[in-house]
């Protein structure tokens, strides 16, 4: 998962002041030389590491921080800021004509993900922007980047332009003409990429540059290559007039380096990150939601986003009712499960909620697992899913269950606990003060408990007679 290793050791650094009453400058070292060693490790440019534990330090060890109240949620919130500014501040948006057609330039090395990239990214816009797309294949070279992207096209309902092996000047000329006798406003074109960077692919790329006068030319780099991809974002400016980055595989980089270092060392804004395979798995570029996921913050606002574009409201309302009224079953469960999928991988949303992120094998949570609870349920008569009691009373229903579904008793065991926990978990949530939910959010929270809960705990240490 994104940033998995580096939000490991942040939140070891940060637990080292959070819940402090007071801090001094030797526990800020220690806990920013812990976080230099992250960064580091996360394969961020050490320029770019000196200057931002150099921009924290100069902020925490001002008086105001160390004999303040909350020192360590202070200290935090630098981070979290320093964070952001790093990454860019804000979400950069495409930058669309106000009328006519829009042009986008794909360009990257081979390898990036750029074909599927400029097929995402079409598709986005599409629903986000309510535009009209055409994709351009303009990569003559690579064997089946046509075929690629035609497949891409069909398989998300966008159109595409291809003049075959056909110089690729003419190809962009002829689809800009295309999509206007057509009435298309938004042209993406994809371009070709190399295995490396060399003077033909930047010339044919400066020439479609020339050719089409593009809003917008989009580097695509691969996140897991770390400082390379970086390195290949500075040459290609260098080159280019480069107005916006799309990390893809961001959600398999468990460093993070590329994601910390571009804008800082090239000024270049990452607008977009590829988050898994699907062909709808690619969001806008939030610096302050990124920083949030880094420090184990969660992403309330993104997961919520992700909702409200793959689950209908009503359904939604209709669910969170059931539940709270305790009447909750397998086929419930199954609705909810389906929903779940909708929206993307499941260790991945569990990141987004505040305090999840820092439990125990989160990031073990295998999406085959919601496979297997389904063929569970598959398995139950009508009568037992509607009625969960039927199956905690016999254990030859269990069984049978088990049989059918080709998992272990162990698991529909599981599940039937699963899904009490469940029922009990949302009567508490209905409880719960919206205020505890947001400071949960907060590295080293701790929970306030109650009399029975501190004299409980209070015994178990000998403290009480």
């Amino acid at each position: 998962m994104a940033f998995e290793n580096l939000t490991s050791r942040f939140q070891m650094a940060l637990r080292r002041i959070t819940g402090k009453a007071k801090l001094n400058i030797n526990d800020i070292d220690q806990m920013m030389r812990e976080v230099r060693l992250s960064l580091l490790e996360a394969d961020v440019n050490y320029k770019v590491v000196k200057e931002f534990t150099e921009e924290v330090k100069a902020q925490a060890y001002g008086e105001k921080i160390l004999k303040g109240l909350n020192p360590g949620q202070q200290v935090v919130k630098i981070v979290n800021d320093e964070l952001t500014k790093l990454m860019g501040e804000k979400a950069e948006d495409i930058s669309f004509n106000e009328s006519g057609i829009t042009v986008i330039l794909m360009v990257g090395l081979q390898g990036a993900g750029k074909t599927t990239t400029a097929g995402k990214l079409a598709n986005f816009l599409k629903n986000k922007n309510d535009k009209n797309p055409l994709l351009v294949a303009a990569d003559i070279y690579r064997p089946a980047a046509i075929e690629q992207l035609q497949t891409v096209g069909s398989q998300l309902g966008i159109p595409v332009f291809e003049m075959g092996t056909t110089k690729p000047e003419t190809i962009v000329e002829k689809a800009l003409i295309y999509a206007k006798e057509k009435a298309y406003d938004l042209v993406i074109i994809d371009t070709a990429g190399r295995l490396h960077i060399d003077n033909d692919m930047m010339n044919e790329i400066k020439n479609i540059e020339t050719i089409t006068k593009p809003n917008e030319v989009l580097l695509t780099v691969d996140a897991m290559t770390g400082q390379d991809a970086v390195n290949v974002a500075k040459t290609f400016n260098e080159a280019l007039n480069i107005t916006g980055c799309i990390l893809t595989k961001l959600d398999g980089d468990t460093r993070g380096g590329a994601a910390l270092s571009i804008r800082k060392i090239t000024n270049v804004p990452i607008k977009f990150s590829g988050t898994g395979e699907k062909l709808t798995e690619i969001e806008v570029f939030h610096p302050e939601r990124m920083a949030s996921r880094i420090l184990g913050m969660g992403d309330i606002m993104s997961l919520v986003e992700k909702a409200t574009a793959e689950i209908d409201e009503d359904e939604a309302m209709n669910m969170m009712e059931k539940m709270m009224s305790g009447k909750f079953n397998y086929n419930d469960m199954l609705k909810q499960m389906k929903m779940v999928k909708r929206m993307g991988k499941f260790s991945g949303l569990l990141k987004m909620i505040p305090g999840m992120s820092s439990m125990a094998n989160v990031d073990q949570v295998d999406d085959k697992q919601l496979i297997y609870i389904e063929a569970i349920i598959n398995s139950m008569t009508k009568d037992e899913r509607k009625k969960p009691e039927l199956l905690e009373r016999s254990s030859s229903r269990r069984n049978r269950v088990a049989r059918g579904s080709g998992r272990s008793t162990t698991e529909v065991n599981r599940l039937i606990s699963t899904l009490e926990k469940q029922k009990k978990m949302m009567k508490r949530l209905g409880n719960v003060d919206p205020n505890q939910m947001q400071n949960m959010a907060t590295p080293g929270y701790q929970p306030k408990l109650t009399r029975a809960q501190r004299r409980a705990k209070g015994k178990k240490k000998g403290g009480f007679r």
